[in-house]
């Protein structure tokens, strides 16, 4: 199977029945679909525990069904072939569907058994009375758990030295005070050339960060960009504005009133000197895992949000390519863990052994930016460290 056709399926929900989305399937799903729909998938290629059949709950997501019945979570499209006559479209299956597997001549196929569930939800879903942020769908099954990636949607961010340090800034708190949190009035500036002002009907929001850390990459050292540390959240109140005072013996001078921001929301105390950037509009991003078309040959350069080197399953970690390197939203690469160096005490000259490296696990790209990329640990069996390489998965 062509690694670069095996993709999972985009979509995510939180919500009650509403108009369905038109999901694609690529030709690339269909040409892998449709070859494993004649001849089914190899035994080899079934993980080792595959059920003989499974009951589609809610909660379940595309990516662990895939992962439950065959060895690689992201080769859906196989997955689909397997019962390409019954799910003519791999974006609509649902809670309460039950998947039967059936091997035979050394090939497995899946069938669907006659449940409940065979389409669209239908119940009334009551929700509190609260903003949320939703993709509303028809009832289908996620791809990914959206709620491993959105918290960090809102924090990260890479930015070349120079434009963090062009952004606003805060510049002075009520009372005299030093450290600012939720709640809290402060008083912020921007440059010379771009005062602080705000948008007419327009309610301005923005997040506020503190430092940049170069980030290098593992191998050159080279530094491939800055990670500016969110610290929280705050609304522009008043506009920063300007004007000419005069003192008593007539002389001229030019007096600045610094916008006023309220701190709506703190991960952890705010400082005199923290940048203010716009927050960007939200977005419902729908993430299709999938295989790289191309070679990638990549490192590990950081853990987000910790101060060691290891990274577990489900955090986010920092990737050393990016845009001009071919990275996606969506991509799946390798994680590789370094073979040993041992000495070979079978031999009497004590030589040196390498031993090859093996695959540690997956992750997948969720944000871009010019050379640097956030990833999603997806599954790993050791513990992911700095300095790590990627590559396809095989």
């Amino acid at each position: 199977m062509a690694l670069a056709a095996m993709a999972a399926v985009a979509g995510w929900l939180i919500g009650a029945p509403a108009m369905a989305q038109n999901l694609p399937v690529t030709p690339g799903q269909k040409a892998v679909a449709a070859q494993v729909a004649q001849a089914g998938v190899p035994l080899s290629e079934l993980a080792a525990n595959a059920p003989d059949s499974y009951t589609v709950k809610s909660g379940d997501t595309l990516w662990a069904i895939s992962g439950m019945f065959l060895k690689s979570a992201w080769r859906w499209p196989e997955l689909w072939g397997m019962n390409l006559n019954e799910i003519r479209n791999p974006h609509r299956i649902y809670p309460g569907q039950q998947l039967v597997l059936e091997r035979l001549n050394g090939r497995a196929r899946l069938r669907m058994a006659g449940a409940a569930g065979q389409g669209p939800p239908t119940e009334t879903i009551r929700v509190s009375p609260r903003i949320r942020y939703e993709s509303l769908d028809d009832g289908t099954l996620p791809t990914l758990k959206a709620n491993l990636i959105e918290p960090f949607l809102a924090e990260p961010i890479i930015v070349d030295e120079n434009s963090l340090l062009a952004a606003p800034r805060i510049v002075a708190a009520q009372e005299g005070r030093v450290l600012l949190t939720r709640g809290d009035r402060a008083y912020a500036r921007g440059n010379i050339d771009m005062p602080l002002l705000d948008a007419p009907g327009k309610q301005q929001a923005f997040r506020v960060f503190r430092n940049a850390t170069p980030l290098k990459d593992p191998t050159s050292g080279e530094v491939l960009g800055y990670e500016a540390q969110y610290v929280g959240r705050a609304l522009l109140v008043r506009s920063e504005s300007t004007q000419t005072v005069t003192d008593k013996n007539g002389k001229e001078s030019r007096e600045v009133t610094p916008a006023t921001i309220d701190i709506v929301a703190a991960k952890e105390e705010m400082r005199i000197g923290d940048r203010l950037v716009p927050e960007p509009e939200r977005e419902l991003v729908n993430y299709t895992p999938r295989a790289p078309s191309g070679k990638v040959d990549g490192y590990i350069v950081s853990v987000y949000g910790s101060a060691v080197v290891n990274a577990a399953q489900n955090q986010v970690v920092v990737i050393n390519r990016g845009t001009r390197d071919g990275m996606e939203r969506g991509l799946v690469l390798a994680i590789l863990k370094e073979g040993e160096r041992i000495v070979d005490k079978t031999d009497a000259r004590n030589t040196v052994l390498k031993l090859p490296e093996e695959r540690n696990g997956l992750l997948m790209v969720f944000s871009t930016f010019d050379r640097l990329s956030y990833a999603l640990v997806l599954d790993i069996r050791d513990g992911v460290k700095v300095g790590d390489r990627l590559a396809n998965p095989r």
